[in-house]
C-alpha cells in the first residue's frame, strides 16, 4: 500500500505521515523544499518524539521523497498508483497541489480502487476546497471520469507540533495528544484502517470544535501573551491575567458550539480544560510570536475570531471575550511576519470602519460590525 503525502514539514512528518506509515503505508512524501526533500531520500528514518505525560519516541522508515516542483511526472505516477493521498500544506497551498492530484487521476486506470483524498489543514472543508481547485482545471465531461476514480473526503486534525530545535534535523517533536477525524459518508463500507483516526458521520461539528477551542484559544494566548510581555505559550497560559482572557473567549465559543451543535456542556467543558493542560505542557517549546503569526488570515471571515463571534452576534449573545482577544490581535506587531507589517500598515491608512470590512469581511448592517469598529477605534487611540 502507498499514501502520497503533500508537505514534509513537521506536520507532515509528525503526524499525518506518521500514522500512515504505522498503518502499514509506504510513504511519498512530495514537497517544493528541494533540501528537504533531499534530506529525507538521503536518510533511512527520523524519529518522531512524542513529549508530554507519557513521553515516548516512534521510529519512521519505510519512505520515499520527491521534489514536486522539479519532478511533477514522479508525482502523477505515485498517485496513479497509490491507495490515499493526503496534504498538510495550508488551505492557500491547496491550488498547487490541484494539478498534481488531476495528472495523477489521469494517468490511473480506470477499473482501480478508487484513491482516497484528504486534505489535512486546519480549515472549514478543506478537501472541498481541493476539490474546486481540480475541478477548474478540467473540462466538466473530464472531471466526472476523474471525479470516479477518487473519493473524496473532509478531515479534521488536531496536533501541536512546536517550533522544533534548530539541531533535531528531519526529527520531529510533538505532543502526545491528537485527534484525527474523516467523515465516514463518502467511503461508506470501505474506510481504509488507519489505526487512531475517528470516523463521523458528520464532520462539520468536530472542524468547528477544534478550530474554536483549539486554534482560537492557540492564538488568544499568542496575542494576550504577547502584550502582557510573555514570550512563550506555556508561560503565558498559566498567568492568571492571561488566562482568564483565554477563558472567556472559550467560553463564548462553548456556548455556539453547545447551542448550534448539541455538544454536551459537561463535555465541551471537559474538552476545553483538556485543551489548557495542552496548552501548560513545558515539554512544548512554542512562542507567542510564531503562534501569533499571519494576524490577517488569523482575523478573516470564517477564522477563529470573526466566525464565532459574528454567529454569536447573530444569536443576540454579545461575544466580549472574543473581541477582547481580537483587540489584542491588533496589538500584534512583528517586523520579520508580513501579515503583521500589512496590519498595522492598514491600521494607520484605513478609517476603522473600511478596515472592517476589508480585513474581517463583516459589513455594516451585520450585527457584530458596530462592536468591530468601536474594538478597531479603541486600539487605533490607544
Amino acid at each position: 500500500m502507498t499514501a502520497v503525502h503533500f508537505g514534509a514539514g513537521n506536520i507532515g512528518r509528525g503526524f499525518v505521515g506518521f500514522l500512515l506509515g504505522r498503518a502499514g503505508y509506504e510513504l511519498v512524501f512530495a514537497d517544493v523544499n528541494a533540501e528537504l526533500i533531499g534530506a529525507l531520500a538521503a536518510a533511512d528514518s527520523y524519529r518522531v518524539h512524542e513529549v508530554g505525560a507519557e513521553s515516548q519516541t516512534h521510529e519512521v522508515s519505510g519512505f520515499r521523497a520527491i521534489d514536486s516542483s522539479a519532478d511533477a511526472g514522479a508525482v502523477a505516477r505515485e498517485i496513479a498508483a497509490a491507495e490515499i493521498v493526503t496534504t498538510a500544506v495550508g488551505p492557500n497551498i491547496l491550488r498547487f497541489i490541484a494539478p498534481h492530484i488531476v495528472a495523477g487521476l489521469r494517468e490511473r486506470p480506470a477499473d482501480a480502487p478508487r484513491l482516497a483524498v484528504l486534505a489535512c489543514e486546519n480549515a472549514i472543508g478543506a478537501t472541498d476546497l481541493l476539490v474546486e481547485q481540480m475541478r477548474a482545471l478540467v473540462s466538466a465531461d473530464e472531471w466526472d471520469a476523474l471525479a470516479a476514480r477518487a473519493i473524496f473526503a473532509n478531515t479534521a486534525v488536531d496536533r501541536i507540533v512546536p517550533v522544533q530545535d534548530p539541531g533535531a534535523g528531519l526529527d520531529v517533536t510533538v505532543e502526545t495528544y491528537f485527534e484525527w477525524a474523516i467523515e465516514s459518508g463518502p467511503f461508506g463500507d470501505g474506510r481504509p484502517e488507519i489505526p487512531g483516526v475517528t470516523w463521523v458521520e458528520r464532520l462539520e461539528p468536530y472542524i468547528e470544535r477544534k478550530l474554536f477551542t483549539v486554534n482560537t484559544g492557540h492564538a488568544t494566548t499568542a496575542y494576550v501573551g504577547r502584550r502582557a510581555g510573555y514570550s512563550e505559550i506555556s508561560e503565558a497560559i498559566v498567568a492568571p491575567e492571561v488566562r482568564e482572557r483565554v477563558l472567556a473567549a472559550l467560553r463564548e465559543t462553548k456556548e455556539l458550539l453547545v447551542r448550534e451543535h448539541g455538544f454536551d456542556p459537561d463535555e465541551q467543558e471537559a474538552y476545553l480544560q483538556r485543551i489548557l493542560v495542552r496548552f501548560e505542557n513545558p515539554h512544548l517549546t512554542d512562542t507567542l510570536q510564531r503562534v501569533g503569526r499571519q494576524p490577517l488570515r488569523k482575523l478573516s471571515r470564517h477564522e477563529r475570531f470573526i466566525e464565532p463571534a459574528s454567529r454569536l452576534a447573530a444569536l443576540g449573545v454579545q461575544p466580549t471575550g472574543l473581541l477582547a482577544a481580537i483587540d489584542a490581535l491588533l496589538a500584534f506587531d512583528v517586523a520579520d511576519d508580513p501579515e503583521s507589517v500589512e496590519l498595522q500598515r492598514l491600521r494607520t491608512e484605513l478609517a476603522p470602519a473600511e478596515f472592517v470590512e476589508r480585513t474581517t469581511g463583516i459589513t455594516d448592517g451585520e450585527p457584530l460590525f458596530a462592536e468591530l469598529v468601536a474594538v478597531v477605534a479603541g486600539s487605533a487611540s490607544a
